[in-house]
C-alpha cells in the first residue's frame, strides 16, 4: 500500500476527464513578454495624450492639450484599455499647479479693474445657483433621482467636494459623480469651440479679442520667470506650502484652492520670481486635466446610467442655456466683452475652464476671479441648502429609489430606504 500511495497523490489533483491529458509544458520554458510597469504605462498615456495634443494644436483646434487629452482618455475607458483613474499623486500635482496658476492671474491691477463689477458678479453668481436648484427640482420630479442627488449634481462647481460630501447628505454618491463629471466634460468640451467662436465673430466684426498671458516657448521654458530653476523652485514650494494650507484650514478642494491663495499673496507681494507654468509645463499641466476627466466615462458607467443618461443632458444643456443667457447679459451691462463674460459664468470645470480661457487669450484675471468666487459660495452653501431642501420636499409613494436605475452597483453606505418587496 505504501508504494502505490505516492502516484496515486499526484494524480488527485487533475480530474478523471483529463488524467490522459498530456502535462503542460512548464511556465519556465515559455516565453514572457516584458509588460510595461503601472508607472511606465501611465507615462506612456501622459506622453499620447500630449502627442495628441501637439497634433491638435497643429491643425488649430481650440485649446488643444485639453481637448484631445480628454477625447484620448475618454477613448481608453470605453475601450477597457485603462480601468483606472488617472493616479492619484498626479491628479494632485495637477490640481495643486492649476492652483498656483489661477493665483498668478490675480494681480492687483486685475483685481482693481474687477472691483467695479462686483456687484453684477454676486448678482450672477447667485443666478446661477438658482437656476441649478430650479433645474434640479425638475429633475428629481421624474421619481428615478432623489432630491439630494438631483441638487448635489446640478450645482455648478466644485465637484470633488460636491462628491464628498454626498455621502453625508444622504445622496447617491455614484450618481453625483457621474453627473457633476458629465457636466465638466461637456464644458470642458463646449467652452473652447465657444469662446474660439466668439472670438472670430468679434474679430470678423472688427473687434479686438481680449489680452491674456501669452506661454512661453522653448522646451527648457517651462515658468514664466527668466531664471528657470528659481521659478521652478518657487512653483514647488507654492505648491507645497499652499496644499498643507488648504488642508490645515479645511477650505474647500484644498490642493486647489490652497496654492491659489499662496500664489495670490506671493504675486500681491511682488518678491517672489516668476513662478506660472507656461509654454511645455503649461501643456503637461493641461494634458493631466483632460486626462482625469475623460478617464471617468467608463463603459461600466455609462451603461449603469443609460436609463438616466437623456434626462440628465437635457437638464445640463439648460443650465448651460442658462449661464451663457447670464453671460449675454452681463456683458451688455458691464461692458466686458462677451468671451470674458461667457467664461466667466459657465458651469466649469474650473480647470477646463481656466485653460480654455488661456487658450484664447480671454481675460483670465476675470474669469479666474468669478469661478474661484462662485465655487466657494456654491461649496459653503450647497450643503445647507440640499438639508433644508430635502427635509420641506416630501418622497413620493411608490417612486422607485435611485439605485434602481444604476445596474449591478450596491447600494451606498449611507442609504437607510429599504426596497419594497417585489411582486410575483
Amino acid at each position: 500500500m505504501a508504494l502505490t500511495s505516492a502516484p496515486r497523490r499526484g494524480d488527485e489533483r487533475p480530474s478523471s476527464s483529463a488524467g490522459s491529458a498530456p502535462k503542460p509544458a512548464p511556465r519556465t520554458s515559455e516565453p514572457r513578454v516584458s509588460r510595461p510597469t503601472p508607472t511606465g504605462r501611465w507615462a506612456l498615456i501622459i506622453a499620447g495624450g500630449y502627442a495628441a495634443g501637439l497634433a491638435a494644436d497643429a491643425s488649430g483646434v481650440p485649446a488643444p492639450y485639453l481637448l484631445s487629452s480628454l477625447l484620448v482618455g475618454a477613448l481608453l475607458a470605453l475601450c477597457g484599455v485603462v480601468r483606472d483613474r488617472l493616479p492619484a499623486p498626479a491628479n494632485r500635482v495637477s490640481q495643486a499647479l492649476v492652483g498656483a496658476l489661477m493665483g498668478s492671474y490675480l494681480t492687483p491691477s486685475a483685481l482693481v479693474s474687477a472691483a467695479p463689477v462686483a456687484l453684477p458678479l454676486t448678482v450672477v453668481t447667485a443666478a446661477t445657483i438658482a437656476l441649478s436648484l430650479v433645474v434640479a427640482w425638475f429633475l428629481a420630479r421624474g421619481g428615478r433621482i432623489s432630491r439630494p442627488s438631483a441638487v448635489l449634481g446640478m450645482v455648478p462647481g466644485g465637484s470633488a467636494a460636491i462628491v464628498t460630501c454626498a455621502d453625508e447628505l444622504k445622496a447617491d454618491v455614484r450618481l453625483v459623480a457621474f453627473t457633476q463629471y458629465l457636466r465638466v466634460g461637456l464644458v470642458a468640451t463646449t467652452a473652447p469651440l465657444a469662446a474660439h467662436w466668439m472670438i472670430s465673430a468679434s474679430s470678423a466684426a472688427g473687434g479686438h479679442p481680449a489680452a491674456g498671458g501669452g506661454a512661453g516657448s522653448g522646451l527648457l521654458h517651462v515658468v514664466a520667470g527668466s531664471d528657470q530653476l528659481t521659478g521652478l523652485f518657487a512653483l514647488a514650494t507654492i505648491a507645497v506650502a499652499g496644499s498643507w494650507a488648504g488642508r490645515r484650514l479645511r477650505v474647500p478642494t484644498p490642493l486647489l484652492i490652497g496654492p491659489m491663495l499662496v500664489a495670490l499673496v506671493a504675486t500681491l507681494s511682488g518678491v517672489v520670481p516668476g513662478f506660472a507654468p507656461v509654454g511645455v509645463g503649461q501643456n503637461a499641466v493641461f494634458v493631466l486635466v483632460g486626462l482625469d476627466v475623460g478617464l471617468r466615462f467608463t463603459r461600466q458607467t455609462l451603461s449603469s446610467m443609460r436609463r438616466l443618461l437623456p434626462s440628465i443632458l437635457v437638464c445640463m444643456v439648460v443650465v448651460c442655456l442658462g449661464c451663457a443667457g447670464l453671460a449675454w447679459v452681463f456683458a451688455g451691462v458691464t461692458g466686458t466683452p462677451v468671451t470674458d463674460a461667457y467664461l466667466a459664468t459657465t458651469p466649469g470645470g474650473i480647470n477646463a475652464v481656466l485653460a480654455a480661457a488661456v487658450s484664447s487669450h480671454a481675460d483670465v484675471a476675470l474669469v479666474s476671479t468669478v469661478q474661484s468666487l462662485r465655487l466657494l459660495v456654491v461649496i459653503l452653501v450647497t450643503p445647507m441648502i440640499t438639508r433644508m431642501l430635502a427635509s420641506r420636499w416630501s418622497k413620493p409613494v411608490g417612486v422607485p429609489e435611485t439605485t434602481a436605475a444604476l445596474g449591478t452597483f450596491p447600494a451606498p453606505r449611507s442609504s437607510t430606504v429599504s426596497r419594497p418587496p417585489t411582486r410575483v
